[in-house]
């Protein structure tokens, strides 16, 4: 069974990290696909690409999670402008 860690440092990607966390998986691919890398060194490499992408997808939630509120909070104000009476 595969332990995943739950610490906030591991599962959280600082907004300017994102790109570079995307850049690295995209490094580990090409690594993989030049078929130089030892099988041990791939399996290796494929499991930083999935902790990576794990990471990405939190921040990726996370900030859709934040809009999504943005946009309630602007359509209850909307609503309410809407319903006051002049």
């Amino acid at each position: 069974m595969v332990k995943r860690k739950n610490s906030d440092n591991s599962d959280t990607v600082a907004h300017g990290n994102y790109e570079a966390k995307v850049a690295e998986i995209e490094a580990i691919i090409s690594r993989i696909e030049s078929g130089e890398l030892e099988l041990e060194a791939v399996f290796a490499q494929f499991a930083n690409a999935v902790e990576y992408l794990r990471q990405c997808d939190t921040f990726l939630q996370q900030r859709q999670q934040q809009i999504d509120l943005l946009i309630e909070t602007l359509n209850d104000q909307d609503s309410d402008s809407h319903t006051q009476p002049l």
